[in-house]
């Protein structure tokens, strides 16, 4: 799983991969597995650098959902997938893991992890799988150019180091941009582009958002669970999600908020747009039943003052900013709150919001959006469309997915593709 600069044994091979990532594995796996000779090229001294954080070292490779559900994970271009996906499916990947020694369990929610939690067990099989047929990889070996005949026909690659590996098919599995410590610099991109392709613009994806709110500071570490979380653009509603959310000190995070960053990045760009959270603190009660509990409590309660609700209601330094927030006195006695300002603390209960101003940097989020374009992409092979035997797959793609083991699973099923048809369309 790692060296230090080794050579691959031969200078020509007939199958070529660029990148040690899990798509770059699982294609050089099954193109070697098919008997073609197969090169893995990676610029880091150790593959799967990036797969060793994924789900904070636990792994979520895949999901429990149906081919549907998966298609509809990845929005509009989520269609170019349902070759890849029927070729290798998530039951094929958990199948593949348990034939190497990896079982896994699925949670309540669909997520699929390695029983052991441990990102490196699926690492080791992803090697394993290289080591069985035969594949040969090099290390510390940037590639920096696609060699073609008269720019149809890829012949190999360019090396940083002047170096020259002759292939008659070459599969780019360069990954993102995200988490650039890793290797993902975007190297890919370069490559595509260089070879007539178009890059979809490049735009952080599942990346947490930031606020200009003077009370975030006042917020940070406090989670909030079970809350309903929307995105307004211009006071409208563009998304919603329920589930837990994480105030830091730059703005908001969380696992339902990061499939909601892309709708507000894409508002974002747009001149003149607002872009708001709103947060429903109390969703299991309608408008009508929250004023009810509200007026409920002051009338049993109306000797203790404002603060006491904030507190019983809500985290202690939600509470705090919540109360400044409704210009409610805190030390006033209940008995003695109006109907309109119930009216208002019930109507901020439900419906609190932040400002949102951008979305972290790209080199923060956990996803590439945007990549090479798809309609230069044979969705059946995934070779180019403009240069006969280059193939592309996993992140280098303009495909992001929802969280969950989605992306895991394009970057694995694409890899098994593309390194599939690398190898059959040698023979």
């Amino acid at each position: 799983m790692n060296g230090s600069k080794d050579q691959p044994r031969s200078a020509e091979s007939e199958v070529i991969v660029v990148g040690g990532g899990p798509a770059g594995l699982m294609a050089a796996g099954r193109a070697a597995e098919l008997g073609a000779k197969t090169a893995l090229v990676e610029k880091n001294l150790h593959l799967g650098v990036k797969l060793l954080l994924t789900g904070g070292g636990r792994c979520n490779v895949t999901n429990s959902a149906g081919l549907k559900e998966f298609v509809a994970a990845f929005g509009g271009n989520g269609k170019f997938l349902y070759r890849a996906f029927t070729v290798f499916s998530n039951k094929r990947l958990v199948e593949f893991l348990g034939a190497r020694h990896v079982p896994v369990r699925t949670d309540p929610d669909g997520k699929i992890f390695p029983a052991d939690d441990k990102a490196r067990s699926v690492l080791t099989a992803l090697d394993g799988y290289l080591r069985r047929h035969n594949a040969e990889v090099s290390f510390g070996r940037k590639v920096t150019g696609i060699l073609t005949r008269e720019g149809k026909e890829v012949e190999g690659v360019r090396l940083a180091d002047g170096g020259v590996l002759r292939a008659k098919k070459v599969v780019v599995a360069a990954g993102g941009l995200s988490y650039p410590k890793t290797g993902s610099t975007g190297d890919g991109y370069a490559l595509a582009r260089k070879m007539g392709h178009t890059i979809t613009a490049l735009r952080p994806g599942l990346t947490a958002l930031e606020s200009d709110e003077p009370f975030i500071k006042d917020l940070q570490g406090l989670p909030l669970r079970n809350v309903t979380i929307r995105i307004l653009v211009n006071g409208k509603t563009a998304a919603a999600e329920d589930g837990d959310l994480m105030f830091t000190h730059f703005g908001v995070s969380g696992p339902k908020l990061l499939v909601l960053s892309g709708i507000a990045s894409d508002a974002l760009e747009v001149a003149g747009n607002k872009v708001e959270l709103s947060l429903d603190l109390m969703p299991g009660l309608k408008p009508e039943e929250l004023a009810a509990e509200i007026q409920k409590y002051f009338s049993e309660n109306g000797a203790k003052i404002f603060s006491s609700y904030l507190k019983a209601a809500l985290p202690d330094s939600l509470a705090r900013v919540f109360g400044e927030r409704c210009g409610v006195d805190r030390s006033r006695q209940c008995a003695c709150i109006t109907g309109p300002e119930r009216k208002k603390i019930a109507s901020l209960l439900g419906d609190f919001r932040i400002h949102i101003t951008r979305p972290r940097p790209i080199q923060e989020a956990t996803v590439t959006r945007g990549g090479i374009s798809l309609d230069e992409v044979d969705p059946r092979t995934m070779e180019s469309r403009l240069v006969k035997g280059l193939y592309f797959c996993g992140e280098v793609l303009d495909l992001d997915g929802i969280t969950g083991g989605f992306n895991l699973q394009e970057a694995f099923s694409t890899g098994y593709l593309a390194g599939q048809c690398a190898a059959e369309a040698l023979k």
